[in-house]
C-alpha cells in the first residue's frame, strides 16, 4: 500500500443481499392483533426478508453483499486495505467483520466493526473517507448490515412490524481532490434520549454457580414510537440543511434523497419540512421494512442498479436512531 498525500474519497461500486424467507403483513397478522392495511397505512411496509436458519447469519449477508460489490468492478479482494462493518447485531459480540475479511479473502485488509444502529452506515462511511481523505488507505470496504429480527419481540405489535434484515455495501477509493465523490458530511449524538430506542443490557443471577457472579444477557428492542418520530422529523432535515449549508450547495440541487427506510410517515414528513419533492425521494421500505444499518446500502444498490442514480448527480444520505444518532453526507455520484 502506498501512503497519499490529502486526497478525495469516491464510491466505485456498490452491492446488497435479502434473506429467502419473505414475511408478509398478513404473516404478522397471525402472530399479533393487526392486518395489512394498518400496517401500511401507517408504516408503508408490505413485506420484510427475514434471516433464518442454523447456519444462516447476518456475516454471511455482510460476505454477498462486499462480493457483489467487488464483482461489480472486477476487483481483486486483496486490493481492499480495510473493511467497516456497521452493525448492530453481530453475530460474535468480539466483532464480526474479521469474519467477512477471512470469507472474502481480503488478507491485505484491516478489519473492524462499527455499532451506531440505524445511523451505523453513515458513521461508517463517514469514518472510511476520513481514512482516505488524510492518505492512510486507498480501497476500503464499508458494510451495513443487521438481522434486528433477532432482537424483536415478536409479541409487541409496535415493533414486530417494523424490522427487516439485509445488507448492503460500498467500496470507496481515493481519488484527486477535486474528483471526489463524499462531498462533506454532519453527525451529530443526544445521549439523554438513549432509552428512547434500545436493546438494553441486562444483569442476572446465575443459581447454578456458587461464585455468586452476575451473568450477562440482553433484552429485546424497545421503542417510544411517538418521541423516535418527534425526534427524526426535527432533527433529520436540519441535519441535511447545515451539510448542505456547510458545503454552500442549495437543495435545489439535489438530485436525490436517500434516508433511513424506518416509517413513510417519517420520510413524508422530513419532505415536508424540506419543501422538496416527494419524487426525490429513493425508498424501497415496502419490501423491506426497517434494516437498520443496511437500509441506505440497500436503497443506493438497488438505485444503483436500476439506473435511477447517473454520474454527476448529487445525493443526500441521512441516518437516525438508536442512540440517539442521526447523521448526513452528502455525495457527487461518479461512476
Amino acid at each position: 500500500m502506498t501512503l497519499l498525500s490529502k486526497q478525495g474519497a469516491s464510491i466505485i461500486a456498490t452491492g446488497s443481499a435479502v434473506p429467502e424467507l419473505c414475511i408478509n403483513n398478513h404473516e404478522i397478522s397471525k402472530v399479533v392483533e393487526t392486518s395489512d392495511e394498518w400496517i401500511v397505512s401507517r408504516t408503508g411496509i408490505k413485506e420484510r426478508r427475514i434471516l433464518n436458519g442454523i447456519n444462516n447469519s447476518i456475516t454471511d449477508l455482510a460476505t454477498l453483499a462486499a462480493i457483489r460489490a467487488l464483482n461489480r468492478i472486477s476487483m481483486d479482494p486483496l486490493e481492499i486495505d480495510l473493511i467497516i462493518l456497521a452493525t448492530s447485531s453481530p453475530n460474535d459480540l468480539f466483532g464480526s467483520a474479521s469474519q467477512v475479511q477471512a470469507n472474502i479473502g481480503a488478507y491485505n485488509a484491516a478489519a473492524f466493526d462499527i455499532t451506531a444502529a440505524c445511523s451505523g452506515f453513515i458513521v461508517s462511511l463517514t469514518t472510511a473517507t476520513q481514512f482516505i481523505e488524510n492518505g492512510v488507505y486507498n480501497n476500503i470496504l464499508v458494510i451495513g448490515a443487521d438481522a434486528l429480527s433477532k432482537w424483536t419481540d415478536w409479541s409487541d405489535r409496535s415493533t414486530c412490524i417494523l424490522f427487516g434484515d439485509g445488507a448492503g455495501a460500498i467500496i470507496l477509493q481515493s481519488c484527486l481532490p477535486d474528483d471526489k465523490g463524499i462531498l462533506g458530511f454532519q453527525l451529530n449524538t443526544n445521549g439523554q434520549k438513549y432509552n428512547q430506542l434500545c436493546l438494553a443490557y441486562k444483569d442476572y443471577y446465575d443459581t447454578s454457580n456458587s461464585l455468586k457472579i452476575n451473568q450477562g444477557a440482553f433484552n429485546k428492542i424497545t421503542m417510544n414510537g411517538r418521541e423516535v418520530y418527534k425526534f427524526a422529523v426535527s432533527q433529520v432535515p436540519e441535519s441535511i440543511e447545515k451539510c448542505l449549508c456547510k458545503l454552500d450547495i442549495p437543495i435545489e440541487e439535489i438530485n436525490w434523497i436517500i434516508l433511513h427506510q424506518a416509517n413513510k410517515r417519517i420520510l413524508e414528513a422530513v419532505a415536508n419540512k424540506l419543501i422538496i419533492n416527494n419524487n426525490k425521494f429513493i425508498s424501497n421500505l415496502d419490501k423491506y421494512g426497517n434494516t437498520s444499518a443496511a437500509s441506505i446500502p440497500l436503497v443506493l444498490d438497488e438505485a444503483v442498479g436500476k439506473q435511477i442514480i447517473q454520474r454527476g448527480q448529487k445525493i443526500i444520505i441521512s441516518g437516525f436512531g438508536a442512540g440517539l444518532t442521526w447523521g448526513t453526507i452528502a455525495i457527487q455520484w461518479k461512476y
